[in-house]
């Protein structure tokens, strides 16, 4: 059996989330509610007891009676109330023909998903093609000794944490609106300042619906010194993981990476819940950069980050992509292609301002 669930039905869309083996914040009605770049859709395959689950944004093409699939800010993917790697090949291949007919019946041309680096989603695509490998992301294994953990920091990083507490810095954690506002400027005036491209820039109100919320554990943590707030990271724990959403620093501070100190400061939070993994994410448009290269100063637990892009209909699509004049081709890391923004920044997740 199958059906698609909206954001009008919250209730049936959480509890499938919440029955769900393995999920996060992502998954979340939520968190798709915010999306504003589509119509939030969770198709549903169900057999006997047993379901998987797909989160998508629908999305118009314009001029055209076509649409896309595509996923949230993060990582998102398919869940289900078995583990990927539990299921059955008979059951995956259900799945896919029951997706694969959904998609042919609303004429969606394509689907991009953005895998979830601590699942075995992948699993469920293997056979019918479209995996990407995207790149890696760093994460954080809170389930071995503090000492152990903080023997993996690089050097530079274990000093600039010790600095920070030698010197009167702080942390608290807050849902206070000033305090959201006060993180909001810091982490707007960071964007600006990179030129960060459209997507890393979100609302006010954006940060308000998040910190705080009944469908998820999402809190900010702000570094200070004396009274004055330096730092803040919106921060989720969800089933385990603990997720760096978004972060920012004043400038003035940023020579003494408080932010470091703010990592180290949450992972022992995190460890007083039973928390499992702090996923810090990867680099910018997921390439080894020096994002990658400031996360991987904590951790050499280097995950495999993996996309699903998949063309359902091989003649539009190709259609779509020479109305734009784009060579099939070219070596562009964007899909789909016809939406390419061909002098854009790819977007990636937890943009990290250090």
């Amino acid at each position: 059996m199958e059906k698609l669930i909206t954001l009008l039905e919250r209730e049936e869309w959480t509890a499938y989330v919440n029955g769900a083996a393995e999920y996060d914040f992502y998954h979340t009605w939520l968190y798709h509610s915010l999306d504003l770049s589509g119509d939030p859709v969770l198709f549903v395959y169900e057999e006997d007891q047993n379901y998987i689950a797909f989160p998508l944004l629908k999305r118009a093409i314009s001029q055209t009676d076509f649409s896309d699939l595509t996923s949230v800010y993060g990582y998102t993917g398919p869940l289900s109330n078995r583990k990927f790697e539990d299921i059955e090949d008979s059951f995956r291949e259900n799945f896919m023909i029951s997706f694969l007919d959904f998609l042919n019946e609303e004429q969606n041309v394509s689907v991009f998903s953005r895998l979830h680096p601590l699942f075995n989603q992948y699993l469920l695509f293997e056979k019918f093609g479209g995996i990407h490998e995207n790149g890696k992301t760093v994460a954080i294994d809170l389930t071995i000794s503090i000492e152990e953990q903080r023997k993996k920091y690089r050097r530079n990083t274990l000093k600039s944490i010790r600095k920070a507490r030698s010197s009167g810095y702080s942390v608290r954690a807050s849902n206070c609106p000033n305090d959201i506002d006060l993180f909001y400027e810091i982490y707007t005036h960071n964007m600006e300042r990179i030129e960060a491209s459209e997507s890393y820039f979100f609302s006010k109100e954006y940060f308000l619906s998040l910190v705080g919320n009944e469908d998820f554990d999402c809190r900010l943590f702000l570094v200070c010194v004396k009274e004055e707030v330096v730092c803040g990271m919106i921060v989720t724990f969800t089933h385990g993981i603990i997720q760096g959403h978004l972060v920012g620093t004043k400038h003035a501070y940023l020579i003494d990476s408080p932010a470091k100190y703010l990592v180290d400061e949450i992972t022992l939070v995190g460890r007083k819940e039973g928390m499992r993994y702090l996923h810090l994410g990867g680099g910018v448009g997921f390439k080894m950069d020096t994002l990658f290269n400031w996360k991987a100063g904590f951790s050499d637990l280097f995950l495999e980050y993996k996309s699903w892009r998949y063309v359902a209909n091989n003649p539009v699509y190709a259609a779509l992509v020479n109305k734009r004049k784009i060579d099939h081709g070219r070596n562009v890391d964007f899909f789909p292609l016809y939406r390419a923004v061909l002098n854009g920044i790819t977007m990636g997740c937890f943009q990290l301002v250090i």
